[in-house]
């Protein structure tokens, strides 16, 4: 897994496309897939991204540099992660938080 350095003096933190790939490894769905775009602005490009998970698809909030890039991700998989965190602590226990995933019940544990 790759870290952030946190801000002085605090534990470096594991990265958002990192926790969201483990979240997906977990409860078994297709590794995340992160599409870039841009959008000209003045004579300047700006750069975001989308991540699309089992049915969905979800955009990042903010736009970059062509130089962050890799911050578009990270903003899209935080995205993401916050989604599924909102999801699990909402659902009821008889609908799995995407299409096609299945919960486990405490009669499908041996």
């Amino acid at each position: 897994m790759s870290y952030q350095s946190g801000s002085q003096g605090s534990a470096p933190r594991v990265k958002w496309q990192d926790q969201l790939a483990s979240v997906c490894r977990v409860n078994k769905w297709p590794a995340p897939t992160y599409n870039i775009v841009s959008d000209r602005r003045g004579g300047r490009t700006a750069w975001s991204s989308y991540v699309t998970l089992p049915g969905r698809q979800l955009q990042g909030r903010y736009w970059y540099d062509g130089a962050y890039i890799d911050n578009a991700k990270e903003d899209a998989a935080e995205v993401a992660m916050i989604f599924i965190n909102r999801a699990q602590s909402q659902q009821s226990k008889s609908s799995p938080p995407f299409p096609g995933s299945i919960e486990r019940t405490d009669s499908t544990r041996r």
